[in-house]
Protein backbone atom coordinates (compact mmCIF):
# COMPACT_ATOMS: atom_id res chain seq x y z
CA UNK A 1 0.00 0.00 0.00
CA UNK A 2 1.40 3.39 -0.63
CA UNK A 3 1.08 6.96 -0.06
CA UNK A 4 -0.95 7.71 -2.89
CA UNK A 5 -3.83 4.87 -1.78
CA UNK A 6 -3.48 6.54 1.70
CA UNK A 7 -4.25 10.01 0.62
CA UNK A 8 -7.32 8.54 -1.43
CA UNK A 9 -8.52 6.88 1.85
CA UNK A 10 -8.44 9.88 4.12
CA UNK A 11 -9.85 12.27 1.11
CA UNK A 12 -12.76 9.34 1.47
CA UNK A 13 -13.32 9.85 5.08
CA UNK A 14 -13.42 13.85 4.59
CA UNK A 15 -16.22 13.08 1.64
CA UNK A 16 -18.04 11.52 3.53
CA UNK A 17 -18.22 13.29 5.96
CA UNK A 18 -19.22 16.27 4.34
CA UNK A 19 -21.68 14.22 2.65
CA UNK A 20 -23.25 13.06 5.81
CA UNK A 21 -23.43 16.91 7.18
CA UNK A 22 -24.75 17.99 3.72
CA UNK A 23 -27.54 15.42 3.77
CA UNK A 24 -28.78 16.28 7.12
CA UNK A 25 -28.78 20.13 6.24
CA UNK A 26 -30.92 19.27 3.06
CA UNK A 27 -33.43 16.89 5.01
CA UNK A 28 -33.34 19.44 7.35
CA UNK A 29 -32.67 17.10 10.27
CA UNK A 30 -32.13 19.18 13.34
CA UNK A 31 -30.67 16.85 15.84
CA UNK A 32 -28.78 13.41 15.78
CA UNK A 33 -29.10 10.81 18.70
CA UNK A 34 -25.20 11.20 20.85
CA UNK A 35 -25.11 7.43 19.93
CA UNK A 36 -25.80 6.88 16.47
CA UNK A 37 -23.73 9.94 15.91
CA UNK A 38 -20.84 8.24 17.31
CA UNK A 39 -21.86 5.01 15.47
CA UNK A 40 -21.67 7.13 11.94
CA UNK A 41 -18.75 9.05 13.05
CA UNK A 42 -16.53 5.94 13.45
CA UNK A 43 -18.07 3.88 10.57
CA UNK A 44 -16.98 6.93 8.06
CA UNK A 45 -13.18 6.67 9.22
CA UNK A 46 -13.07 3.21 9.27
CA UNK A 47 -14.95 2.19 5.72
CA UNK A 48 -12.84 4.24 3.52
CA UNK A 49 -9.27 3.02 4.96
CA UNK A 50 -10.52 -0.80 4.85
CA UNK A 51 -11.29 0.17 1.18
CA UNK A 52 -8.12 1.62 0.51
CA UNK A 53 -6.49 -1.29 1.91
CA UNK A 54 -8.44 -3.54 -0.30
CA UNK A 55 -7.75 -1.48 -3.19
CA UNK A 56 -4.32 -1.81 -2.58
CA UNK A 57 -3.99 -5.56 -3.14
CA UNK A 58 -1.95 -6.37 0.11
CA UNK A 59 -3.04 -9.16 2.55
CA UNK A 60 -4.34 -7.25 5.73
CA UNK A 61 -2.30 -9.42 8.23
CA UNK A 62 0.78 -7.79 5.84
CA UNK A 63 -0.62 -3.74 6.91
CA UNK A 64 -2.08 -4.33 10.06
CA UNK A 65 0.33 -5.48 13.22
CA UNK A 66 -1.63 -7.27 15.72
CA UNK A 67 0.25 -9.41 17.68
CA UNK A 68 0.23 -9.71 20.77
CA UNK A 69 3.24 -7.97 23.38
CA UNK A 70 4.03 -8.87 26.48
CA UNK A 71 2.52 -8.17 30.20
CA UNK A 72 4.98 -6.05 31.40
CA UNK A 73 4.52 -4.11 27.75
CA UNK A 74 1.09 -3.83 28.31
CA UNK A 75 1.63 -2.21 32.01
CA UNK A 76 4.29 0.54 30.67
CA UNK A 77 1.43 1.58 27.48
CA UNK A 78 -0.64 1.95 30.38
CA UNK A 79 1.92 4.76 32.29
CA UNK A 80 2.67 6.17 28.73
CA UNK A 81 -0.74 7.05 28.59
CA UNK A 82 -1.03 8.59 31.69
CA UNK A 83 1.93 10.48 31.06
CA UNK A 84 0.94 11.48 27.99
CA UNK A 85 -2.53 13.40 29.90
CA UNK A 86 -0.59 16.85 30.72
CA UNK A 87 0.54 17.30 27.33
CA UNK A 88 -2.93 16.95 25.34
CA UNK A 89 -4.37 18.70 28.54
CA UNK A 90 -2.02 21.81 28.39
CA UNK A 91 -2.99 21.64 24.51
CA UNK A 92 -6.71 21.79 24.97
CA UNK A 93 -6.47 24.56 27.30
CA UNK A 94 -4.10 26.46 24.90
CA UNK A 95 -6.81 25.45 22.20
CA UNK A 96 -9.61 27.24 24.98
CA UNK A 97 -8.14 30.35 24.99
CA UNK A 98 -9.81 30.71 21.19
CA UNK A 99 -13.13 27.94 20.48
CA UNK A 100 -15.35 25.94 23.03
CA UNK A 101 -14.57 22.10 24.32
CA UNK A 102 -15.81 20.44 22.21
CA UNK A 103 -16.27 17.45 24.41
CA UNK A 104 -17.83 19.45 27.12
CA UNK A 105 -20.93 20.76 24.49
CA UNK A 106 -21.60 17.20 24.20
CA UNK A 107 -21.63 15.79 27.74
CA UNK A 108 -25.49 16.54 28.35
CA UNK A 109 -25.95 14.13 25.94
CA UNK A 110 -23.48 11.60 26.61
CA UNK A 111 -25.56 11.14 30.04
CA UNK A 112 -28.61 10.36 29.08
CA UNK A 113 -27.48 7.03 27.97
CA UNK A 114 -25.75 4.07 30.39
CA UNK A 115 -22.99 4.13 31.53
CA UNK A 116 -21.84 0.86 29.83
CA UNK A 117 -22.70 1.79 26.65
CA UNK A 118 -21.55 4.93 26.22
CA UNK A 119 -18.25 3.36 27.61
CA UNK A 120 -18.32 0.84 25.11
CA UNK A 121 -18.72 3.35 22.04
CA UNK A 122 -16.57 5.64 23.23
CA UNK A 123 -13.78 3.65 25.06
CA UNK A 124 -13.92 0.54 22.40
CA UNK A 125 -15.67 0.61 19.41
CA UNK A 126 -14.53 4.55 18.47
CA UNK A 127 -10.56 3.77 19.58
CA UNK A 128 -10.89 0.21 17.54
CA UNK A 129 -11.70 1.98 14.30
CA UNK A 130 -9.62 5.17 14.54
CA UNK A 131 -6.81 3.56 14.81
CA UNK A 132 -7.64 0.42 12.39
CA UNK A 133 -7.87 3.44 9.91
CA UNK A 134 -4.91 5.99 11.00
CA UNK A 135 -2.29 3.69 12.80
CA UNK A 136 -2.75 0.02 11.28
CA UNK A 137 -3.63 1.05 7.61
CA UNK A 138 -2.91 5.55 6.71
CA UNK A 139 0.38 5.33 9.13
CA UNK A 140 1.50 1.84 7.18
CA UNK A 141 1.03 3.21 3.68
CA UNK A 142 2.76 6.57 4.85
CA UNK A 143 5.44 4.58 6.14
CA UNK A 144 6.37 1.98 3.11
CA UNK A 145 6.25 5.02 0.94
CA UNK A 146 8.40 7.84 2.68
CA UNK A 147 10.51 7.83 5.86
CA UNK A 148 9.57 7.28 9.53
CA UNK A 149 9.40 10.72 10.99
CA UNK A 150 7.15 12.40 7.51
CA UNK A 151 4.93 8.94 8.09
CA UNK A 152 4.38 9.79 12.30
CA UNK A 153 3.88 13.17 11.10
CA UNK A 154 1.43 12.91 8.69
CA UNK A 155 -0.57 10.54 9.86
CA UNK A 156 -0.60 12.23 12.87
CA UNK A 157 -1.69 15.65 11.26
CA UNK A 158 -4.77 13.78 9.37
CA UNK A 159 -5.90 12.36 12.78
CA UNK A 160 -6.04 15.68 14.64
CA UNK A 161 -7.66 17.16 11.23
CA UNK A 162 -10.48 14.54 10.96
CA UNK A 163 -12.03 15.73 14.15
CA UNK A 164 -13.35 18.71 12.15
CA UNK A 165 -12.61 20.91 15.38
CA UNK A 166 -10.28 23.47 16.03
CA UNK A 167 -10.49 22.23 20.27
CA UNK A 168 -9.74 18.43 19.86
CA UNK A 169 -7.39 18.99 16.57
CA UNK A 170 -4.07 20.07 18.06
CA UNK A 171 -4.20 17.58 21.36
CA UNK A 172 -5.64 14.67 18.82
CA UNK A 173 -2.11 15.41 16.29
CA UNK A 174 -0.27 15.23 19.91
CA UNK A 175 -2.12 11.60 20.52
CA UNK A 176 -1.79 10.28 17.13
CA UNK A 177 2.36 11.15 16.98
CA UNK A 178 2.62 8.95 20.03
CA UNK A 179 0.73 6.56 18.99
CA UNK A 180 2.54 5.94 15.95
CA UNK A 181 5.67 5.81 17.71
CA UNK A 182 4.30 3.49 20.32
CA UNK A 183 3.31 1.24 17.86
CA UNK A 184 6.90 1.46 16.24
CA UNK A 185 8.29 0.57 19.46
CA UNK A 186 6.18 -2.28 19.94
CA UNK A 187 5.38 -3.61 16.76
CA UNK A 188 1.99 -4.04 17.34
CA UNK A 189 -1.20 -1.96 16.52
CA UNK A 190 -2.65 -3.56 19.66
CA UNK A 191 -0.21 -1.09 21.82
CA UNK A 192 -2.13 2.16 20.23
CA UNK A 193 -4.99 1.07 20.88
CA UNK A 194 -4.80 0.19 24.43
CA UNK A 195 -3.54 3.77 24.80
CA UNK A 196 -6.40 5.24 22.82
CA UNK A 197 -9.01 3.29 25.09
CA UNK A 198 -7.81 3.97 28.05
CA UNK A 199 -7.04 7.82 27.57
CA UNK A 200 -10.79 7.39 25.92
CA UNK A 201 -11.96 5.21 28.82
CA UNK A 202 -10.92 7.82 31.45
CA UNK A 203 -12.69 10.60 30.22
CA UNK A 204 -15.84 8.76 29.88
CA UNK A 205 -15.59 7.54 33.31
CA UNK A 206 -15.09 11.47 34.47
CA UNK A 207 -18.00 12.59 32.97
CA UNK A 208 -20.50 10.19 34.36
CA UNK A 209 -18.61 10.87 37.85
CA UNK A 210 -19.04 14.19 37.42
CA UNK A 211 -22.54 13.32 36.06
CA UNK A 212 -23.77 11.52 39.25
CA UNK A 213 -21.59 13.51 41.92
CA UNK A 214 -20.93 17.08 41.16
CA UNK A 215 -24.02 17.64 38.16
CA UNK A 216 -23.01 21.42 38.82
CA UNK A 217 -19.83 21.60 37.63
CA UNK A 218 -20.76 20.14 34.08
CA UNK A 219 -23.44 22.75 34.02
CA UNK A 220 -21.27 24.93 34.61
CA UNK A 221 -18.32 24.01 32.31
CA UNK A 222 -21.06 23.89 29.50
CA UNK A 223 -22.63 27.72 30.08
CA UNK A 224 -18.95 28.96 30.55
CA UNK A 225 -16.72 30.38 28.00
CA UNK A 226 -13.30 30.44 30.24
CA UNK A 227 -11.27 33.55 29.31
CA UNK A 228 -7.01 33.57 30.00
CA UNK A 229 -7.71 34.78 33.28
CA UNK A 230 -9.00 31.34 34.09
CA UNK A 231 -6.96 29.70 31.34
CA UNK A 232 -3.55 31.48 31.66
CA UNK A 233 -2.50 29.76 34.81
CA UNK A 234 -3.81 26.03 34.14
CA UNK A 235 -1.59 26.88 31.01
CA UNK A 236 1.33 27.45 33.19
CA UNK A 237 1.16 24.70 35.45
CA UNK A 238 0.54 22.21 32.85
CA UNK A 239 3.09 23.45 30.98
CA UNK A 240 5.96 22.25 33.76
CA UNK A 241 3.76 19.19 33.71
CA UNK A 242 4.01 17.92 30.52
CA UNK A 243 7.74 19.05 29.90
CA UNK A 244 8.57 16.72 32.68
CA UNK A 245 5.76 13.80 31.86
CA UNK A 246 6.72 13.90 28.28
CA UNK A 247 10.52 13.13 28.73
CA UNK A 248 9.77 10.68 30.96
CA UNK A 249 7.06 9.24 28.52
CA UNK A 250 10.32 9.39 25.54
CA UNK A 251 12.13 7.09 28.23
CA UNK A 252 9.31 4.44 28.33
CA UNK A 253 9.15 4.45 24.66
CA UNK A 254 12.73 3.46 25.12
CA UNK A 255 12.53 1.00 27.54
CA UNK A 256 9.15 -0.54 25.27
CA UNK A 257 11.68 -0.90 22.53
CA UNK A 258 14.12 -2.61 24.33
CA UNK A 259 11.75 -5.09 26.04
CA UNK A 260 9.91 -5.77 22.37
CA UNK A 261 13.30 -6.65 21.25
CA UNK A 262 13.06 -4.05 18.84
CA UNK A 263 15.93 -2.23 19.43
CA UNK A 264 17.73 -3.06 15.96
CA UNK A 265 14.79 -2.54 13.96
CA UNK A 266 14.42 0.71 15.86
CA UNK A 267 18.47 1.34 14.93
CA UNK A 268 17.82 0.42 11.20
CA UNK A 269 14.36 2.52 11.28
CA UNK A 270 16.41 5.55 12.29
CA UNK A 271 19.36 5.32 9.59
CA UNK A 272 16.77 4.31 6.85
CA UNK A 273 15.14 8.17 8.44
CA UNK A 274 18.37 10.18 8.20
CA UNK A 275 19.21 8.36 4.03
CA UNK A 276 15.57 8.44 2.85
CA UNK A 277 14.32 11.99 4.10
CA UNK A 278 14.91 14.08 1.60
CA UNK A 279 14.41 11.74 -1.30
CA UNK A 280 10.38 10.82 -0.35
CA UNK A 281 7.41 12.18 -1.09
CA UNK A 282 4.05 11.67 0.53
CA UNK A 283 1.89 14.75 -0.67
CA UNK A 284 -0.39 14.03 -3.44
CA UNK A 285 -3.65 15.97 -5.02
CA UNK A 286 -6.36 13.84 -2.59
CA UNK A 287 -4.23 14.60 -0.03
CA UNK A 288 -4.12 18.49 -0.86
CA UNK A 289 -8.04 18.56 -1.20
CA UNK A 290 -8.71 16.60 1.92
CA UNK A 291 -6.75 18.68 3.95
CA UNK A 292 -8.03 22.08 2.84
CA UNK A 293 -11.95 20.73 2.67
CA UNK A 294 -11.24 19.70 6.71
CA UNK A 295 -9.95 23.10 7.33
CA UNK A 296 -12.41 25.08 5.16
CA UNK A 297 -15.32 22.85 7.26
CA UNK A 298 -13.62 24.02 10.85
CA UNK A 299 -13.48 27.34 10.28
CA UNK A 300 -16.65 27.58 9.01
CA UNK A 301 -17.47 25.94 12.44
CA UNK A 302 -15.86 28.15 14.39
CA UNK A 303 -17.41 30.80 12.95
CA UNK A 304 -20.82 29.87 13.23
Amino acid sequence: MNYRIANRGFFGMVLLHLAVVAALLIGNVTSMSILLNLFLSEMMLAAPALLALLFSGERPNRVLCFHGIKLTSVLMVIVFTFLMGPLTTLLNAVSMLFVDNAVVDMSGQILEYPFPVMLFMMAVFGPACEELAFRGILYRGYLKSGSALRAVLLSSLLFGLIHMNFNQAPYAFALGAAMALLMETTGSLLAPMLMHMIFNAQSVVLMYVYGRFFPWLLEEQAQMTAGPEELIPTICVYLVLAVACTAVAGCVLVWLGRNEGREEYLRWLWQEEKRKAGRRRLVSPSLIAGVLLCLAYMILLALL
